[in-house]
């Protein structure tokens, strides 16, 4: 499962409980093969964008090899990270994607329980499309397995924890996607 840049469901198995029973999203657990070491997977990325400052942006891809099956991870274009390798996949994920899905997380030990993580997620402020005030993501795209670039159909918009953080998907009335995503953590609706 990938999270803050791209998400892929595997098997029905869902980070709703903060990776302890299943599964995770990074390194944490067997079975990427890493191959490129010029990016360190778990760490920060700088230079960090800031409200009302200069914003920045990162190019990650994770697609399919139709040879291999592998599910791959490539940054910016050009740096092969590493694979997945497709006998660790059970069900669909062993042919194709059938759900993608584009957001953040944030990390707490005490998911479910308050007071609430005080931890920020993108700039700490939640989204408004018109500001491009906190965390988004731009040139959404799917490769289909005829290799053609998709807009993501069907698109939901979810938080589990609403008034602690939010996503705004921005896609009418736009010539390009935009998914923005946010929030301040414990605030007074969020306590």
């Amino acid at each position: 499962m990938l999270d803050d840049w791209g998400e892929v469901e595997k098997d029905g198995c869902h980070e709703n409980d903060g990776s302890r029973e299943t599964g995770c999203f990074d390194l944490t657990c067997p079975g990427f093969v890493q191959i490129s070491h010029e990016i360190a997977l778990g760490a920060s990325i700088h230079p960090i964008s800031t409200q009302n400052g200069l914003p920045y942006s990162i190019t990650i891809y994770i697609y399919k090899d139709l040879n291999t099956s592998n599910w791959w991870l490539q940054y910016g274009g050009s740096i092969n990270i590493g694979y997945w390798p497709s006998e660790i996949f059970k069900g669909g994920l062993a042919s194709h994607a059938e759900t993608v899905q584009w957001g953040g997380e944030v990390y707490s030990k005490n998911v479910g329980k308050h007071p609430h993580t005080k931890t920020q997620m993108g700039s700490g402020a939640f989204p408004i499309f018109i500001f491009g005030n906190t965390g988004f993501m731009k040139n959404m795209r799917i490769l289909d397995n005829a290799m053609e670039l998709m807009f993501p159909q069907n698109v939901d918009a979810y938080s589990e924890e609403y008034n602690c953080y939010r996503p705004q998907y921005m896609g009418d009335y736009i010539e390009e996607p935009e998914f923005h995503f946010g929030g301040p953590g414990r605030n007074p609706l969020c306590p």
